[in-house]
């Protein structure tokens, strides 16, 4: 009866086959949201000519050369729908012109992929302007070409009461 050759595993390359998966996991899974815990997550939220800047005082999106905002965390359904009222500037770059005005922000969270629309109610012009759907990636930069996205700092109330705390206010 033939004998069957003898397995002995290399020990010297395990530790390489685990940071080779490691790696080919970590690198085809792109930049993951945190936990689902009712709201968007904090960070910057990228796409082409659009970009979202969310804090957890507030949400800060640009579509093409204008930007809203609105106050507060976005709550998102179990759905990943969300539909929030925030301000809006359709007149934006390369100064502003006129007051932010009305808004209704739209959208929907697919994985790490937001599509969002933005309803204005131009106060000033009289008319309803729609901007989007644009879908923004969390953890990709913004193209934004020729219109800069506004680089607000991301503040959280956790960083405030320990800047108070550390500096003594």
């Amino acid at each position: 009866m033939p004998h069957a050759p003898e397995f002995r595993p290399n020990y010297n390359t395990l530790p390489l086959i685990g940071f080779a998966a490691a790696f080919a996991i970590a690198c085809s899974s792109g930049t993951s949201l945190p936990p689902y815990d009712g709201t968007l997550a904090l960070g910057t939220w990228g796409g082409d000519n659009s970009g979202m800047i969310v804090s957890d005082t507030a949400m800060h999106l640009h579509v093409g050369c204008t930007f809203g905002d609105v106050s507060g965390r976005i709550p998102i359904t179990i759905n990943g729908d969300f539909d929030v009222a925030g301000r809006y500037a359709p007149r934006a770059y390369p100064v502003q012109v006129g007051p932010s005005v009305p808004a209704r922000f739209v959208g929907h969270l697919d994985g790490n992929t937001l599509n969002v629309t933005v309803t204005v109610n131009d106060t000033v012009e009289h008319q309803t302007l729609v901007y989007g759907p644009v879908k923004v990636r969390f953890g990709d930069e913004p193209q934004m070409g020729p219109c800069p996205i506004c680089r607000r700092p991301i503040h959280t109330r956790g960083l405030r009461r320990l800047f108070d705390k550390v500096f003594h206010r």
